[in-house]
């Protein structure tokens, strides 16, 4: 694997989402970002019932498997349980980017939550080295686009991709989402 860069990519919950759904958007990802990269895609715990007390550890050890440089990215709940936890216990290596995409907002502005709430320093808390993107399907009816606004709200240093007449799987579509991930990217 040697010149690769490495993209984990955290997976959304609900019953088959990682064969059946974000499978989808992680072939996206490998066309587009092509050999350069290598795309690593692990089943979370019960995916069917995702909980912060099972994913946590199980993120905590994926991104403690990284080299230097990696990306992380997560797709819905995945997306909002990887952000909490880089911001709970921020990972010894450093990273490239963060990338979240069509990830619920946990907190005030967003959901309730039953396990944590999102903080309103979360960008303060983040690994100063990433790049921090989220992306947000305007079309999303699953998790609100105005949640969005809601990680501009908390996570500053963030930029935000509003994409018209995308759903809450970015109609199968990274391409964006590499174009961000490059790191001849700002």
């Amino acid at each position: 694997m040697t010149g690769t860069q490495q993209i984990l990519f955290i997976q959304g919950g609900g019953a088959g989402a990682h064969d059946e759904w974000d499978d989808k958007l992680v072939d996206s990802l490998r066309r587009a970002l092509g050999d350069a990269y290598v795309v690593r895609y692990p089943r979370m715990p019960e995916e069917g019932d995702p909980s912060y007390a099972r994913w946590s550890p199980a993120i905590r050890r994926e991104t403690a498997n990284l080299a230097d440089g990696a990306v992380v990215a997560g797709h819905s709940v995945g997306g909002t349980m990887l952000i909490h936890a880089l911001a709970e216990q921020p990972p010894e290596r450093r990273l490239a980017a963060i990338v979240l995409i069509a990830a619920p907002f946990i907190g005030r502005g967003g959901w309730p939550g039953d396990e944590f709430e999102l903080p309103g320093d979360l960008g303060a808390r983040l690994p100063r080295s990433a790049r921090v993107h989220v992306f947000h399907g305007l079309e999303d009816e699953t998790a609100p686009p105005s949640h969005a606004d809601q990680y501009a709200r908390v996570i500053p240093q963030a930029q935000v991709h509003r994409l018209p007449g995308r759903d809450h799987q970015l109609n199968n579509d990274l391409s964006e989402v590499a174009e961000a991930i490059r790191p001849d990217k700002p």
